[in-house]
């Protein structure tokens, strides 16, 4: 087993930060089947990813690239999924209150309904006379 260390990576990525993240990515494809670029020697994923970094067996600006992206598609989704969350919870505020506004108007109705029986009037809904 070949032993990595930092300084052998950094030679190909020059932000230690930078590194960090790349080799993450990579060793999240790997973990997700991606073929390997070199012997496994038993080494863990991260190991693996390392190495290749080192060894330049990898495209480093394909990394970046996926890096960038899966950061962003998470982000976004995620937004996404709260902007729908907050888009379903004003509609069922919006039925609510429309729900409301029908009980109070049918209340009403019944309430104006019943006046005009005790004062001897009839109550006649403008719907039920209408004919097409």
């Amino acid at each position: 087993m070949a032993r990595v260390t930092v300084e052998d990576c950094v030679k190909m990525v020059n932000n230690r930060f930078e590194l960090v993240a790349l080799s993450a990515q990579r060793a999240k494809q790997i973990a997700s089947g991606a073929a390997l670029t070199l012997d496994r020697d038993n080494d863990k994923d991260a190991v693996v990813a390392l190495r290749e970094i080192a060894e330049s067996t990898v495209d480093l600006e394909i990394l970046r690239k996926e890096s960038i992206s899966s950061y962003s598609s998470y982000k976004m989704s995620e937004s996404i999924a709260s902007r729908q969350d907050e888009e379903n919870s004003l509609a069922d505020e919006i039925h609510e209150t429309f729900s409301d506004m029908r009980s109070l108007r049918d209340a009403r109705d019944d309430d104006a309904e019943e006046e005009f029986e005790d004062a001897g009037m009839s109550f006649v809904d403008m719907d039920e006379d209408v004919q097409d």
